[in-house]
């Protein structure tokens, strides 16, 4: 027997609906500052491993550092572009 589903249910969401909601987006705001702010003393020092390691002919040290900066540099992409990638993610949710 195929299962029923009961037409008419929707969901809103909608921030403002609960208490506290000002207080986590003031949360979230300031995570994703610390955040993007790990991500950029991550840039800074993978870039200076990258550069000692290149002059100094050790090799794994630049490939450490150069790893370090792509690797933060992808985090500071992702951490900038979460608000559009959940909306993006919601609203192919709602195409079900």
């Amino acid at each position: 027997m195929p299962a029923s589903v009961t037409p008419g249910l929707t969901l809103a969401p909608n921030i403002s609906d609960l208490p506290g909601a000002t207080v986590l987006q003031n949360l979230t705001n300031g995570l994703g500052g610390w955040a993007l702010m790990a991500a950029m003393a991550g840039v800074l020092i993978g870039a200076v491993m990258w550069a000692f390691g290149h002059f100094s002919q050790n090799y794994q040290q630049a490939y450490n550092g150069r790893k370090g900066v792509l690797v933060s540099g992808l985090a500071a992409i992702l951490i900038s572009g979460a608000p559009r990638i959940v909306d993006f993610l919601v609203g192919q949710g709602a195409k079900i």
